[in-house]
């Protein structure tokens, strides 16, 4: 029964890694051995797909591109949610909930929606094709998400600590930034971490904001195709580095993240 207790965890562990190892073998052969042969590991071994994508600018320029915008998308979100979190899980006022309930529905629509009025408005404006036309789409969806992981967390410190803070002589921004804002760390993390990815790998508002200054990896990885066929050893190859800043981000926010699940807000 204990050996079983074991097997089954690590079956399902094994499991789980299996698309990501088979992305990795992939990414280490080339197109015809990907279409021509089925074998667990490459016959063929090259290097040829990731010395690509760090030498042509098109690809490693679409990874720098993402980062960036990526970056701005979860300070900006993190940095406004947070004094609106801070609103609702201090403060009640007429049509609070309703106007909580309403940053959710934000959340809830698709990306799709707004993909044509975004568009517009950044090509009228002059930000069509830059980073932070990106970024504030993004922001959309992050900032709802955000102040509902961070209202959670709030809520969750006695008010008793704004009252001492304001006794003790402390203005309402220095309390916040010196002594409430290190409370709710874990919080932090944890709506950092889901801004971050969201951000990371949504495609259709990155790919219709920019063109060419702007374009992230996704949008790379969607022209690769040649008289050929699609270049499936390079797609593999950016698609296996693509998971690497979501590993670092999930290393870092780790115990933020589970402190998140006990708290019952993630």
């Amino acid at each position: 029964m204990r050996r079983l207790s074991w097997l089954v965890p690590t079956f399902y562990i094994l499991f789980l890694m299996l698309p990501i190892y088979w992305l990795l073998n992939m990414s280490f052969k080339t197109t015809n051995e990907i279409l021509g042969t089925f074998t667990l590991w490459p016959q063929d071994f090259t290097l040829d797909n990731y010395r690509t994508i760090f030498t042509d600018p098109t690809w490693y320029t679409g990874y720098i591109n993402s980062l960036i915008y990526v970056t701005m998308n979860t300070v900006l979100s993190v940095c406004v949610a947070l004094p609106a979190a801070y609103a609702f899980s201090r403060y009640r006022f007429l049509g609070d909930k309703h106007l909580f309930f309403w940053l959710l529905t934000n959340r809830m629509a698709p990306p799709a929606v707004f993909a044509l009025p975004f568009f517009q408005l950044y090509s009228a404006v002059g930000l069509f094709d830059t980073h932070i036309a990106v970024a504030l789409a993004h922001t959309l969806f992050n900032i709802p998400l955000a102040v509902w992981i961070l209202e959670g967390f709030m809520s969750g410190v006695p008010k008793e600590l704004d009252e001492t803070a304001y006794i003790d002589g402390h203005s309402f921004w220095s309390f916040f930034l010196k002594i409430f804002v290190p409370t709710i760390a874990a919080g932090i993390g944890v709506a950092a971490f889901f801004c971050f990815m969201f951000s990371w790998v949504e495609l259709l508002l990155a790919k219709t904001l920019t063109a060419v200054d702007a374009k992230p990896i996704a949008a790379t990885m969607t022209r690769t195709a040649s008289t050929s066929g699609y270049e499936l050893g390079l797609l593999a190859a950016a698609g296996s580095l693509t998971i690497v800043p979501g590993a670092f981000v999930i290393y870092f926010v780790r115990n933020y993240i589970a402190k998140g699940f006990a708290l019952g807000r993630v």
